[in-house]
């Protein structure tokens, strides 16, 4: 249980921690503070806590969150939590409140924060032919910053730090990589794949796994950024994560299921209210990327950059608009600010006889989501809708092109308040003659390597020209405790790859803290696939995971 809030007008509440006098508290926008991991059990609790009827300040489409965005926002809703009668919500709100206990360090405000954030071991068994190949077959493995992973004995070892001082806050996670050596798609097959991706390249990509992979054992920056905060902006370079989108099986814009990009960031992390315009919309948050892709050949060392804005109109609704475009490389058009902002400010859906010219605005992509807490049901059961959509302004202008996931997440079951129950739909084969072939949602007639950073999508692991969805049931032992079972499918048609292609899972999973600072993620996963144009008949795989990750507890002085 959660102490109930107590303010005086002498002692002014400032956060779960304790007290401090006026005139010591620094304001909140004048300190920084590092992302938390999209991976973070963090998330999940707090999407429970928002589809329980609180965190009303909390912008479910666009992540990851700043650490100190996170205390503002159970600040502002504990004394709700406190004296409602959820016992499921006040344990997942004091969980929280220890996790970012070191934000807070007492009856003065925060100065300094570091420390070792986590240090994490995964040790990953893989029984069975695998696919990995988000670009055209499918994932046996999604949403893993695009790890390494093969048949046979996989492992990675990593950690993270975080340091915070006044508005400057410096984050790093690195990580030791094993992967098996394996034997990827055969020449004729590679052939067959460029064909229809339009390729003329023969060399080795990263969007097709073919001839013979060898051992990986990289070591890689999973995150790695410094950011200032300036006014509500935590304004980084470096590689970040971001999530935009309202699901939890992925997400059209933007995941986490390619490897970072490096970039240059702009995140309005604190809700911005707006004169005039917020009386309307309500408060508003926006996101700023842009940085290099990696990975793509044909044209070689293309850009990216995205942009979102989501507004909340009411406590129970959300809804933003994202774009993302990929422009420049070596062999079409240079990267510089003049391509950049001719891309950036053209508002007009594409104009093909641009495409192979000095005015190539670049392959655009336009998303549009929503969240929405039902009506009657506020406490209980959220809707949320994400579509994107290529060569479009918006989705909303033209839905029979956009792509979609939905979903319907109950978030307590009466009776059963342990439990919770989540569904998404997904599908990136619109209705139009070109997305038959393959060449709509995430492929573009001149970065023909797509959506892809590294050879993995960067948006939804579905991949191009498939419907699937997915489903989860979860039992929860405490508010950063759960067991839960998921079934996953995806089915590609056989106009996009010959004999089409099936996928079918079935999880088991476990987050079991082993003492306070000691998390146990482990799980088990059965695929059953078929994929005619690379392998016959029917094959089987069956993963067997466990991760054990130690988060000391992080360093804090107080501003005296």
């Amino acid at each position: 249980m959660v102490p109930p809030a107590q303010t005086t007008p002498e002692k002014p509440y400032i956060g779960y921690a304790g007290y401090a006098p006026e005139d010591q508290k620094i304001p909140t926008d004048e300190l920084g503070s590092t992302y938390i991991p999209v991976d973070s059990w963090v998330y999940p609790a707090l999407s429970r806590l928002y589809s329980m009827g609180f965190v009303n300040t909390m912008f479910l489409g666009m992540r990851p969150y700043s650490r100190r965005a996170v205390l503002h926002m159970l600040e502002a809703s504990q004394s709700d939590i406190v004296n409602s009668d959820n016992e499921e919500a006040q344990d997942i709100l004091a969980k929280l409140f220890a996790e970012l206990s070191a934000e807070d360090p007492g009856i003065y405000s925060r100065a300094l924060v570091y420390g070792l954030d986590s240090s994490y071991t995964r040790l990953l068994g893989i029984d069975g032919p695998v696919l990995r190949d988000s670009f055209h077959l499918g994932q046996t493995i999604n949403n893993d910053y695009g790890r390494p992973y093969q048949s046979g004995f996989n492992s990675i070892a990593g950690a993270s730090t975080t340091n915070e001082w006044g508005p400057f806050s410096l984050y790093v996670r690195g990580e030791y990589q094993h992967a098996p050596s394996a034997v990827g798609y055969s020449d004729s097959l590679a052939s067959q794949l460029n064909f229809i991706d339009e390729i003329n390249y023969s060399g080795p990509q990263d969007t097709l796994p073919a001839g013979q992979i060898v051992a990986q054992n990289p070591f890689r920056l999973v995150e790695a950024y410094a950011s200032v905060h300036v006014l509500g902006h935590e304004i980084s370079g470096g590689k970040s994560d971001a999530w935009l989108g309202p699901a939890t099986g992925s997400s059209l814009a933007w995941s986490n299921n390619a490897e970072n990009t490096y970039s240059f960031r702009i995140n309005r992390v604190e809700p911005l209210s707006i004169p005039f315009v917020s009386k309307v919309l309500g408060p508003v948050r926006y996101d700023f990327f842009v940085g290099p892709l990696s990975g793509h050949t044909v044209p070689r060392s293309p850009w990216i950059h995205a942009e979102m804005f989501s507004f909340r109109p009411t406590e129970n609704f959300e809804f933003g608009f994202e774009r993302t475009i990929i422009w420049g490389g070596n062999g079409h058009e240079p990267v510089t600010l003049h391509t950049f902002f001719h891309g950036f400010f053209d508002p007009n859906d594409t104009n093909p006889g641009e495409k192979n010219s000095p005015n190539d605005p670049g392959a655009r992509f336009s998303d549009f989501s929503a969240s929405y807490r039902l009506p009657l049901l506020r406490r209980y059961v959220t809707f949320y809708a994400d579509t994107i959509s290529h060569d479009d302004v918006t989705p909303i202008s033209a839905p029979r092109r956009a792509s979609f996931r939905t979903g319907l997440y109950l978030s307590q079951i009466p009776r059963l308040r342990k439990l919770d129950f989540r569904v998404e739909a997904v599908s990136t084969d619109p209705g139009v003659g070109a997305a038959s072939r393959g060449q709509f949602a995430y492929w573009e007639v001149v970065q023909v390597q797509g959506y892809t950073n590294k050879g993995f999508i960067l948006g939804d692991w579905i991949g191009r020209e498939a419907k699937g969805g997915q489903a989860w049931l979860t039992y929860h032992i405490s508010g950063n405790e759960w067991l839960q079972l998921e079934y996953l499918n995806k089915k590609t048609p056989a106009n996009f790859i010959p004999g089409g292609t099936t996928q079918n899972q079935f999880k088991a999973s476990v987050v079991k803290r082993l003492g306070r600072d000691v998390e146990l993620n482990a799980w088990v996963q059965y695929e059953g696939w078929k994929a005619p144009i690379y392998k016959p008949g029917l094959q089987k795989n069956t993963s067997i995971a466990a991760q054990f990750t130690w988060y000391p507890k992080l360093r804090s002085y107080p501003q005296h």
